[in-house]
């Protein structure tokens, strides 16, 4: 589940944050919380102008567990940034928040195109990607953005989630079975 960020979860957010297995790979980094509190109040004011859009992941129990946002949005497309705090990872936290996040994107914005840039030695995001059924892997297909994120090294790798492949994606895995057999889906 998500909701809008809030500060009243930032010291939370932080101490999962600041997990080593999880601060290398945090695009807004922060090493105090009063920092993180300034950062997450420019993000909120960021959404309010249209600048991005950023939600707190929360688990079961309605404790965030991280956080999702997209950056850098030009046009009809953005970057996608993620973090989990260490003791959720493996729970399906990533998986469910992208989907109820790209959602909200493709559904309720203009957003067409989302990109993925993972560092190549980000083991755990690049398999925890590569799972999702509706990313496609993009170095070649979107060589000028590739370049583009890899201009001074050659350190990441490019997904893509495509807005109209997203949603009938979705669409026919939301038909029950019983359904797709009679339309000839499934055999």
């Amino acid at each position: 589940m998500l909701k809008k960020r809030d500060l009243n979860d930032v010291p939370v957010l932080f101490d999962l944050m600041i997990h080593p297995e999880v601060y290398p790979y945090v695009r807004e980094k922060c090493d105090t919380v009063d920092e993180f509190y300034f950062k997450t109040k420019k993000l909120i004011e960021s959404e309010e102008s249209g600048e991005i859009v950023t939600r707190t992941i929360l688990d079961d129990f309605q404790q965030p567990v991280g956080t999702i946002s997209l950056f850098d949005v030009e046009g009809s497309a953005g970057f996608l940034a993620t973090w989990l705090g260490q003791p959720f990872f493996g729970k399906g936290y990533s998986k469910t928040s992208k989907e109820e996040f790209f959602d909200e994107l493709f559904t309720e914005t203009t957003i067409d195109t989302v990109y993925l840039k993972i560092r190549k030695e980000n083991i755990r995001s690049r398999k925890s990607t590569t799972k999702l059924p509706y990313t496609s892997f993009a170095n070649e297909s979107h060589k000028h953005v590739y370049n583009q994120i890899n201009e001074n090294a050659e350190i990441y790798d490019l997904f893509v989630v495509e807005k109209d492949h997203y949603l009938a994606l979705k669409q026919f895995t939301e038909i029950p079975v019983s359904q797709a057999k009679e339309e000839g889906y499934v055999g």
